[in-house]
């Protein structure tokens, strides 16, 4: 361990890329032709129905989004700012991290630049998702994890601990690189501070910032196993090495080289030896989520690490000309493929033009579903179509409706993408909320109304025959370039139910796939 001080950063060219990534998610979401994504309306709904200690998810998310909206109000730009923001703190921490491998200012800008260049995180910094806040925990984890390799000075064990709490209450793939430096620890000689009292110290206060994770999954009988039961059947499932590793590749070939390279200088170079520690729970991390057919961004808060350990890599080779050869093609080849292929990290194409610009490049990775079907368009994309076009539908057969049942009428949607649209755009269209049977919906209840009038959006009319005295289906609400089950839909109006919503809910448990 030591002490000497990391080299100075690199201020003007990290602060330059961090700018100029904020600017470009800023400019993208001004004029960007989507909406808001699904899942976007699932983490404002979770803000809305905000219950710290009982949430079915990491609730971090929903109280960012009310932070948000109350700040900034409910518009799409207030909401794209945070992730926004937090995707270009990601390339300040990429940086960062190569500073403390012992990296100068060379090292420091690749890793940013890679960072910068890479369709993954361009596509988390574009959405409200915890994905983008998951990658900044683990980056803040591994900055502190090489200080302690370095220093071991105990105040780097609370920062990680700090990192781990965060994570904690953002995604629960944090427990993943948890693991992985576990391992770190124990494959290397920092084990030793396993005899200290520090790494538990960290331990205890990420359980402690974090604990309104665990207390919600206790309180609600670990819905977190029936997750990822219904995760691994409609989903994870399928993916094997070709489609985790490949999709890798894609995000940015000269990038995903620059990590193997980082990886391996991790373990061969005799400048990063002393960090081991972040090879060993890196490329524990890649397997471990390979072994559990994880999708592929699961595994990228690791690149930033990897990336900045190339960046160091590149900075120390001897030959000043090779050196400088080495940096600029990296540079030159990262901006190239990012440039070639930005409408697929950013949406900024209008459908027609993205559906032709996919279809050009012929990568049906790029439009695959989460289910193995190929899309015309990157099923992020897809899913932030047709949203509002629902709700309105919706508003004007609540509007036809006479007073008295208007007064009584419950809307209810068949998923929680359906559902939050509804609770977005509806009260600016005098709509009351949403109820939804499924997910963490369910978990918001039925509401009071017993549904002697039903609003359904999404529900097969055949299925409510026997629950109801009458249904018919009012409209249909077409989006051809949504996501398969959002492309037609039917809106049907429902009366006279032989059960409340209250009875019924009693007897169905949250469906999550």
């Amino acid at each position: 361990m030591s002490d000497a001080s990391p080299p100075r950063l690199a201020v003007v060219p990290v602060a330059a890329l961090f700018a100029f990534a904020l600017a470009l998610h800023l400019a993208a979401t001004a004029v960007t032709p989507y909406g808001l994504h699904r899942d976007e309306f699932l983490y404002l709904a979770m803000g809305r129905h905000l219950s710290l200690w009982r949430m079915d998810f990491p609730p971090g998310i929903a109280l960012l989004g009310n932070a948000v909206r109350w700040v900034f109000g409910d518009t799409l730009f207030a909401v794209r700012l945070v992730p926004a923001a937090a995707g270009s703190v990601l390339i300040v921490l990429a940086a960062l991290l190569a500073r403390e491998l012992g990296g100068g200012r060379t090292a420091q800008v690749l890793a940013a630049l890679a960072v910068v260049c890479n369709l993954l995180f361009l596509r988390t910094a574009s959405l409200f998702q915890p994905v983008v806040l998951d990658q900044l925990w683990w980056a803040l984890a591994f900055i502190a994890l090489v200080r302690v390799a370095r220093t071991g000075a105990p105040r780097w064990w609370i920062v990680l601990g700090v990192a781990g709490g965060f994570g904690l209450l953002t995604k629960w793939s944090i427990l993943f690189i948890g693991f992985g430096m576990l391992v770190g620890l124990l494959a290397t000689p920092l084990r030793r501070s396993l005899a200290t009292p520090w790494p538990y110290v960290a331990l205890a206060l990420a359980l402690l910032i974090g604990h309104p994770s665990l207390t919600g999954q206790i309180a609600l009988d670990w819905p977190l196993l029936l997750q990822m039961g219904g995760l691994r059947d409609a989903q994870l499932g399928r993916i094997g090495f070709g489609e985790y590793a490949g999709e890798q590749v894609l995000y940015s070939p000269p990038g995903f080289a620059l990590a193997v390279a980082g990886l391996v200088g991790l373990f061969a170079s005799a400048a990063l030896r002393p960090y081991r520690v972040i090879g060993v729970a890196c490329a524990t991390t890649w397997v471990l989520l390979l072994l559990l057919h994880g999708k592929s961004y699961y595994v990228g808060p690791i690149y930033p690490a990897l990336f900045a350990a190339a960046g160091v890599l590149v900075e120390r080779v001897e030959r000043r000309r090779l050196r400088i050869a080495l940096a600029w093609t990296s540079a030159l080849v990262l901006a190239a493929w990012a440039l070639a292929l930005l409408p697929l990290g950013l949406p900024i194409l209008q459908p027609p033009l993205m559906a032709a610009f996919a279809a050009r490049l012929g990568i049906t990775t790029a439009t695959t579903t989460n289910r193995g079907t190929v899309l015309p368009l990157p099923q992020d994309y897809a899913d932030m179509l047709g949203w509002e076009e629902k709700v309105r539908a919706v508003a004007r057969i609540y509007d036809s409706l006479p007073p008295e049942e208007r007064r009584e009428a419950v809307i209810v949607a068949n998923n929680y993408g359906r559902a939050g649209a509804l609770d977005w755009y509806g009260p600016r269209l005098g709509l009351p909320g949403a109820i939804c049977p499924c997910g963490t919906y369910w978990q918001f209840g039925p509401g009071e109304k017993p549904g002697r009038v039903i609003i359904g959006v999404g529900l097969d009319p055949e299925e409510l025959r026997g629950e109801v005295a009458s249904v018919a289906t009012v409209a249909t609400v077409r989006e051809p370039w949504g996501v398969e089950e959002e492309q037609e839909v039917m809106i049907t109006v429902a009366k006279g139910p032989r059960r409340t919503l209250q009875e019924i809910w009693r007897t169905i448990s949250p469906n999550y796939r």
